[in-house]
């Protein structure tokens, strides 16, 4: 009777080999040829899933050479349909113009116990190796995993997601279209806080807002680079550039109002408007700074501090070409352009929008 289902899988004669196959399953369902040609009904019925897994049984336990080479050969035209699959997919998801704009995709931190589980399913989705996919699984922290198009990276998002592995993904544009104001002093706290700030065409204004708008605080350190001499395994001299100090930054997130209030250590104007700290002319600015921002979290005890932005920018700082698109609204004075400064505020601008969305959907 398998020489009957041969031929009928040659004649490509599928009913018939469906109902030669499930009698044979009754009489003798180990039989390996019995699997390998139910493995081949699974395949021809679309039930990829289930003759991979019969494929992979038989190159285990089955010992028959001709076998193995049938089994490998259906592995690899599975792999095959696949990726055509894959493609015709990601072709249709960056058909319109918008799928074509530059975006980011990242991944979010599972618990070390769920790496086990997740690295295979990552792994297959991505097409990589199941041990890189456990070590480029995220525990700690958001991990910006790959740019590109919009559409291919909601495709991949869409499949992370539906197999538990936390994910998001958004357009650059996206960021850019988030006002930033830079915070120079608070200029009233009661009733409401009222502060001064330039905008991003560098002009004064100033806003009144209310504490309960803040959505999120993000607060991080970024590093001021300097030129120094050192002595080489020669003993020669040479310049070197090393991380000489941290500029602080503190973001408060109104996402009603689409902007980011940005502080920094050393461009906030701690001499005027409310008295923040005691005796500000006299302290440093590392007091100060302290703070006030011991001051504004009081003001938004229930507000989430993300600080885990140096963790986030290693795994951004390699991508030059998207860093290079984003305006930082940071003005440090450099010798020399990072990628550090907007490595940071896309941390905040991602942030900035999980939290918005959120926001709006509550």
């Amino acid at each position: 009777m398998i020489k009957q289902v041969a031929t009928a899988f040659e004649r490509q004669d599928y009913h018939t080999a469906a109902k030669l196959i499930k009698q044979l399953l009754k009489e003798s369902p180990e039989n390996p040829w019995v699997q390998f040609y139910l493995g081949q009904l699974h395949q021809v019925s679309g039930k990829h899933q289930e003759a991979e897994t019969i494929y992979r049984q038989l190159l285990r336990n089955t010992t028959n050479t001709k076998i193995v080479n049938q089994a490998r050969q259906g592995l690899q035209r599975l792999q095959e349909i696949a990726q055509e699959e894959r493609q015709r997919a990601i072709s249709q998801a960056t058909s319109e113009p918008s799928h074509a704009e530059l975006g980011i995709l990242v991944l979010e931190p599972l618990a070390t116990e769920l790496k086990t589980t997740a690295a295979p399913k990552f792994a297959q989705i991505m097409q990589l190796d199941p041990y890189t996919a456990k070590l480029v699984l995220p525990s700690r922290g958001w991990r910006l995993y790959q740019t590109g198009q919009i559409g291919k990276l909601q495709f991949y998002g869409q499949q992370l997601q539906q197999v538990g592995i936390p994910c998001f993904w958004t357009t650059i544009a996206a960021i850019q279209q988030i006002q930033v104001f830079q915070v120079k002093h608070f200029s009233a706290s009661d009733p409401k806080p009222t502060l001064v700030y330039r905008n991003q065409e560098n002009q004064l204004g100033s806003l009144t807002f209310d504490w309960s708008e803040v959505t999120a605080k993000v607060v991080g350190m970024i590093p001021i680079f300097e030129q120094v001499i050192d002595v080489n395994n020669r003993w020669e001299l040479e310049w070197k550039t090393q991380t000489q100090d941290y500029a602080q930054f503190c973001d408060l997130h109104l996402a009603a109002k689409n902007c980011i209030l940005r502080l920094y250590d050393h461009g906030y104007e701690y001499q005027k408007g409310v008295e923040i700290a005691a005796q500000a002319s006299q302290n440093t600015i590392r007091i100060n700074w302290n703070s006030l921002l011991q001051w504004i979290s009081q003001q938004i005890p229930q507000v989430k501090a993300w600080s885990n932005f140096t963790h986030f920018a290693e795994t951004a700082l390699d991508q030059i070409e998207m860093l290079g698109s984003i305006q930082s609204h940071i003005h440090l004075l450099r010798r020399e352009q990072t990628n550090w400064d907007p490595a940071f505020h896309l941390y905040s601008g991602l942030v900035f929008l999980n939290k918005a969305k959120n926001f709006r959907e509550s």
